[in-house]
């Protein structure tokens, strides 16, 4: 049997899946969830390496021995992981410290800074403003950094001894000319004049890693060693293929590999991406311009507050979201005037990393459960089409919207969503596409390595399907969520003075 293992390493926890690549069924799955860093300044978001290590560890076992599958079997392994977190390593590559992770704001300041220096943008969660603050603020921990990766590429260097990274992941630093797909090196100069440590002669370009060739994006990154073999529970000289930032593995693992399928993710943060056969640059800075895991681009819009505002008010009532979900039914939409600026942790598009959630409206009884779970609903999701629509602006045009992610599968979460952005969306029959989508990419990597015919259109159709029909718009929701928008939008620029 053709198995390759996908595994995604995440903010709120680590899954691995189990692919059959003969038949394209999921046979194993496992997870296991942690949390981030307790009692740090605020805007601060850290994890420590350590935490990943043990995690992969855990569901790479749990998933071979409660699928009855034995390391053997498995061909190939891939590697997805949350984008721009700061992996600091020291001489014999220890983490010199918990890393943070693209949802940190405090280096607003940093990133400014070097978008000033740099002349293009740098959004505060892309690892350069981290390193810049680390240089800033610890200097002896950046004087004793030898190595700097992503998390991704943390994992791969677990696995197979080889730093390296690649290009779809890479362009998340801030460091990278997604036009030339390569590093830029008039940004390290920049850099290493910004930050003027005294502690070190070395500057920022002699602790990254090589750059693996985007010509070949589905070249492996090395094989499973002796030592990585014993500790996580795989068999020694398993290929492990290049893998990527979450946003490209989910790409992969929701077919968003051809022009016109624009994939929505809805997780602790909400993306939406494209496949695109050049690069496309917002003047602004707000759409990512990514390269692709795949040797093309993948434009993409990045909010930072989803599934965590709903959390919010699932712990604060102490309610499962099913029980919310069926009580926020009952609001009116709109929820009579209650409308929620969702910003619990900051916002990257509208740029506003220091911005604080606010609630407009309030009346008596809007603090019920299902009103305050239907005004995060929607906050949310007008939020997202607010970015959707400037992705739209670029040129990127949607035959098909895709939605991934575990709220994808809330079906009211849905009919608001297929309102705000006034296009049918589709979910699809697996949410965790980004470890999905490193098991196909495992599976890519194999054939290819070995000189076989594997194209990503057909580990697409192979792999990748729907759980149901398209959920439409709603003619009545239309325009009550049309006023809905242009309410959100002019209280954002009022409460914050948006620079979106």
């Amino acid at each position: 049997m053709s198995l390759s293992l996908g595994l995604d390493v995440g903010t709120q926890g680590t899954k691995a899946l189990l692919l059959d690549g003969e038949s394209g069924a999921v046979v194993g799955r496992a997870s296991t969830t942690y949390g981030l860093i307790d009692g740090l300044e605020p805007g601060a978001a850290e994890q420590h390496p350590d935490t990943w290590r043990k995690a992969v560890a855990q569901v790479t076992r749990e998933v071979l021995a409660t699928s009855g599958r034995c390391a053997d079997e498995v061909l190939a392994v891939g590697v997805s992981g949350q984008q721009h977190g700061c992996v600091t390593l020291d001489e014999r590559d220890k983490p010199v410290r918990a890393a943070k992770l693209w949802c940190d704001t405090a280096t607003s300041a940093e990133a400014d800074e070097l978008t000033a220096a740099f002349g293009r943008p740098v959004p505060t969660g892309f690892t350069a403003s981290k390193l810049l603050w680390l240089a800033r603020h610890e200097p002896e921990n950046w004087a004793r950094t030898k190595r700097v990766l992503l998390p991704h590429d943390y994992i791969n260097l677990l696995l197979t001894g080889t730093a390296a990274m690649e290009a779809g992941d890479a362009s998340g630093t801030g460091l990278f000319d997604v036009t030339e797909r390569r590093f830029d090196d008039r940004s390290f100069a920049v850099f290493d004049e910004l930050a003027g440590s005294p502690f070190s002669d070395a500057g920022l370009a002699s602790r990254l890693p090589a750059l693996m060739d985007p010509s070949s994006p589905w070249a492996p990154v090395g094989r499973v060693s002796g030592e990585a073999a014993a500790e996580f529970g795989l068999a020694n000289g398993t290929l492990v293929a290049p893998g990527g930032g979450d946003n490209m593995m989910s790409a992969v693992g929701s077919g968003a590999t051809s022009t016109g399928v624009v994939t929505v993710s809805l997780g602790t943060s909400g993306t939406a991406f494209a496949h695109a056969e050049k690069p496309i640059i917002d003047p602004d800075g707000l759409i990512a311009p990514f390269c692709g895991s795949t040797g093309g681009w993948l434009p993409l819009l990045c909010v930072m507050n989803l599934t965590g505002v709903t959390e919010e008010v699932r712990a604060s009532y102490g309610v499962d979201h099913g029980a919310l979900t069926d009580a926020a039914r009952q609001a009116n939409p709109g929820c009579d005037g209650l409308l929620w600026l969702p910003y619990l942790n900051g916002e990257r598009v509208p740029d506003l990393p220091n911005a604080a959630g606010t609630l407009l409206g309030m009346r008596p009884g809007h603090l019920r459960a299902g009103t305050m779970y239907r005004a995060a609903l929607e906050g949310t999701s007008l939020n997202l089409a607010w970015g959707v629509e400037r992705l739209r602006n670029l040129g990127i045009e949607a035959t098909e919207l895709r939605l991934v992610g575990g709220a994808a599968r809330n079906p009211l979460w849905r009919e608001i969503l297929a309102a705000c952005l006034e296009t049918p969306v589709l979910p699809l029959e697996e949410p965790e596409s980004a470890a999905l989508g490193s098991a196909m990419q495992a599976l890519w990597s194999w054939h290819r390595d070995g000189g076989g015919v594997c194209s990503l259109r057909d580990l697409t159709a192979l792999c990748v399907h729907s759980t149901s029909e398209a959920t439409t718009p709603n003619p009545e929701l239309l325009e009550v969520y049309r006023e809905q928008a242009k309410r959100f939008r002019a209280s954002v620029a009022v409460q914050y003075d948006s620079r979106a």
